[in-house]
């Protein structure tokens, strides 16, 4: 796939993997819009970019999401990896917390997606990717409100597929495992194969360049989530220490 002189919006660009997709996609001849909340890092990551441009946005605001997609235009693909993440137990519930992520997660990308899917299902062309996560395959200890969130927008992902399946609109849902950032810092626990996000940039950048729907990484620690989805919950879990 050819990405040069291809228009990306990446929502979530301001840190970690959108940031490190957005110089991927810049090598590649990509021209970017640049979303996140806060501005200054998305002006410091478009200076240092070939051909970008900085559209600040509250995913969690409808409105202001229409009002951006409306300014930036059409484009050829988008990018969704805006996220939040606490580690959270539901014996230690934060009600405010959970339902960020869930905004930030899931309902953001149904705010960003429905100004984008009706433009290219009209033109018949556009390239969508959701970033979902690992820990969206099956439930997991400490992760209210983070693995509900991210399952729902895997869901999305496949509803899109199953929709737009022989248009050309081409729709890909990329999962990763642990990526090195500010969210991870907050576990105080081991985390197996835990990338940069320059890495997890790349096994990106490779999924979206292939034909393929969905892609887990990193193997082989995606294969226990793959495989997990049809093993016993109880027998899943208990890989990650939760009472069986």
């Amino acid at each position: 796939m050819n990405f040069r002189d291809k228009t990306y919006w990446i929502v979530g660009a301001s840190h970690g993997l959108g940031h490190a997709l957005a110089e991927a996609l810049d090598a590649e001849g990509a021209r970017l819009i640049l979303s996140a909340r806060s501005t200054a890092p998305l002006n410091a990551l478009a200076d240092i970019l070939h051909n970008a441009r900085v559209a600040p946005i509250d995913v969690t605001d409808a409105k202001a999401v229409a009002q951006v997609a409306e300014t930036i235009g059409a484009v050829d693909g988008v990018i969704y990896c805006a996220g939040a993440y606490d580690p959270m137990s539901a014996t230690n519930w934060h009600a405010m917390a959970a339902a960020q992520m869930a905004e930030v997660n899931f309902m953001g990308a149904l705010h960003v997606l429905g100004q984008v899917v009706p433009a290219m299902t009209t033109k018949n062309a556009g390239h969508i990717v959701i970033i979902g996560s690992l820990a969206g395959h099956r439930g997991l200890p400490n992760a209210v409100g983070y693995g509900a969130s991210k399952a729902g927008v895997m869901h999305l992902a496949e509803n899109l597929r199953a929709d737009l399946r022989g248009t050309n609109v081409k729709v890909q849902l990329v999962n990763p495992g642990f990526i090195r950032t500010r969210l991870t810092d907050k576990n105080d626990f081991d985390m197996p194969q835990i990338m940069s996000a320059e890495q997890a940039a790349n096994k990106t950048l490779m999924a979206m360049k292939s034909r393929r729907f969905s892609t887990s990484f990193p193997a082989p620690f995606a294969w226990l989530f793959t495989l997990g989805r049809h093993m016993p919950l109880s027998w899943f879990q208990a890989f990650f220490g939760a009472k069986t």
